[in-house]
């Protein structure tokens, strides 16, 4: 049963995703809204189970040894994206969604060497403002505003 890599990690991750489901079916739900709070994690619950089940069945590329491990020379660059992940949820509640989101996604990219700044700036202030207004206006979930006055 736990003879390939893919098994052993789809089995954790169906493991995960029950848990998961078990909890955000829990969540409360709220008269008057027209989507309620535990929809969309309970839809990201099922693609973590629909996924992990893939993954299952999914045959393992022959791979040596040493590709298991993180190179060296590509350890400060994971280190410095989880270290943006972090700073990004911290400051998610103070500073509000959009602008955060916005400059976790410039200095992300950037970090990771996209080296077009106008294009970066275009999409890291478009992709979040489009999210925004799409669960203020259209799931009518609130995120955090933070500074902002909305």
């Amino acid at each position: 049963m736990f003879n390939t890599t893919n098994k052993k990690v789809s089995i954790f991750l169906i493991l995960l995703g029950i848990i998961y489901l078990i909890l955000s079916f829990r969540l409360p739900k709220y008269a008057y809204v027209p989507v309620d709070s535990d929809l969309v994690p309970i839809c990201l619950g099922v693609l973590l189970l629909i996924l992990a089940g893939i993954l299952y069945f999914t045959k393992d590329q022959e791979k040596k040894e040493d590709d298991e491990r993180i190179p060296k020379k590509e350890l400060p660059i994971v280190l410095g994206v989880i270290g943006l992940i972090v700073i990004y949820i911290s400051l998610l509640e103070i500073i509000g969604f959009v602008l955060v989101s916005v400059l976790f996604l410039f200095f992300c990219s950037m970090f990771l060497g996209y080296k077009k700044y106008v294009i970066n700036g275009i999409v890291s202030l478009v992709i979040p403002t489009f999210v925004y207004l799409l669960f203020d206006s259209f799931l009518q979930i609130q995120l955090p505003s933070g500074i902002l006055p909305f």
